[in-house]
């Protein structure tokens, strides 16, 4: 791996739809490499169709880690991933293979490659105010708050993701300048400069492009089963749309039509515009200097680049060489 006397990892960053599972099993063609999951819906067991997990063919042929760690009912926070990310990175490099971290979930590819940030504790004052603005004003025009008072924050939280609004805006009043400023003043004491970090990100300079794919993988996955695969996991009768698994894009859609509140063709429309949201804050989120490391290299690709899979394998048999 290198003259390099510090391991080497390669990561494999982008929005939903962009092709990095694919590239990442091409890759195995050509080296010893194992797949580290970076995907907060793809740790639940059942939820198979619907988060694009890797087949059962895919994952005979490389191991895949991070992959149905817990039941859809369960909370699997992002200082747990680096706490597993890290304990699987060390074991495939043990056994003499190379990591490749393959995902979309940005937060967690912060946590690792930045640390946990230590940041002050939740205000039980400031959350009941936070929340007895919500019932009347909608958390999404507290997001609109956010939004202005911290922009970067604002691009890369959903309007309606509540939690994430709720802290992001408790931090500000608790007299941080910006999140990210709260993450890097925190996080410095995990950070994990033993790793050489090879960074590969897929970019989407032609967006039409990738809504076009987003539509037809969606279309492709309500043919293979995705609402019978919903309708499963609400027969377990321990789920609902505030479930932690049922935030995820496309389950949150689904389950209003399984429920009966909307017709199956507004569903697929309203998880196809989700779909087009992550990717978009996905696309933000690659965009932040407080994402990547300092250390390492980083490539960028666009991901509708004619000869994509040549030029990835090229970059990544050159970073591990370096």
């Amino acid at each position: 791996m290198g003259a390099t006397q510090v391991p080497v990892v390669l990561a494999l960053l982008g929005p939903t739809g962009s092709g990095k599972s694919a590239l990442a099993m091409q890759l195995s063609e050509r080296l010893p490499i194992e797949i580290v999951s970076v995907d907060s819906a793809q740790v639940y067991r059942g939820m198979d169709i619907g988060t694009a997990k890797p087949t059962a063919q895919e994952q005979a042929l490389v191991r895949h880690h991070l992959i149905d760690l817990r039941e859809p009912e369960a909370i699997y926070s992002a200082g747990e991933f680096r706490r597993d990310a890290l304990a699987a990175i060390a074991d495939i490099q043990a056994r003499g293979r190379l990591p490749v971290l393959v995902g979309g979930t940005m937060l967690y590819f912060r946590a690792l490659f930045r640390g946990i940030a230590e940041l002050p504790p939740a205000d039980p004052a400031l959350r009941a105010a936070l929340d007895a603005r919500a019932a009347v004003e909608g958390w999404p025009a507290l997001h609109a708050e956010l939004a202005a008072r911290d922009p970067r924050a604002g691009a890369r939280i959903h309007p309606n993701d509540a939690q994430r609004i709720q802290r992001a805006l408790e931090l500000l009043d608790q007299g941080a300048a910006s999140l990210d400023e709260a993450w890097e003043s925190g996080a410095a004491a995990t950070h994990t400069p033993e790793i050489d970090w090879r960074i590969m990100v897929l970019e989407a300079a032609d967006r039409s492009a990738l809504h076009a794919r987003l539509a037809q993988r969606l279309d492709a996955m309500l043919e293979g089963g995705f609402v019978e695969e919903v309708r499963r996991l609400l027969a377990r009768g321990s789920l609902d749309a505030d479930s932690p698994s049922m935030r995820a894009v496309g389950y949150r859609q689904l389950l209003a039509f399984c429920e009966g509140r909307e017709n199956l063709a507004e569903a697929r429309d309203k998880a196809l515009y989700a779909t087009r949201q992550l990717a978009k804050r996905q696309l933000t989120w690659l965009r932040s200097p407080g994402l990547l490391p300092e250390e390492g290299s980083v490539s960028r690709f666009d991901a509708y680049t004619p000869g994509l899979a040549e030029q990835y394998m090229n970059a990544a048999l050159q970073s591990i060489a370096v």
